[in-house]
């Protein structure tokens, strides 16, 4: 199972989504670094295959996907849901939210 995880092919595509971080990341990422959600780590652009999770805890299988604009143009609703299904045959849980939710409500995202 662990070949799935982080695999060296696609590293420098996970270290360039960390140095660009949106902003809405950016401030999720406050809230969740530090093991202040239930006391469990979360990674930053977590590979899983030839995907990446947002942010991805081990200790829960969960991954929290944040979506901005671009997730709502031509196919990408449909490259979203064969990624989803991929990473949830994994058995991990992915929760996504909007861009706008964190924006507007971390505190409810959280």
């Amino acid at each position: 199972m662990t070949q799935f995880f982080n695999q060296s092919d696609y590293k420098h595509k996970r270290q360039a989504a960390r140095a660009s971080l949106p902003k809405a990341e950016a401030m999720l990422w406050g809230a969740l670094k530090g093991r202040k959600m239930l006391g469990c780590k979360f990674r930053r652009q977590f590979g899983v295959g030839a995907y990446q999770l947002d942010f991805y805890s081990s200790e829960l299988k969960l991954g929290i996907e944040l979506d901005g604009e671009t997730h709502y143009v031509g196919e990408a609703q449909q490259r979203d849901r064969r990624r989803q299904q991929f990473i949830e045959s994994l058995g991990i849980r992915v929760l996504r939210f909007l861009n706008d939710d964190v924006y507007e409500n971390l505190d409810g995202v959280w």
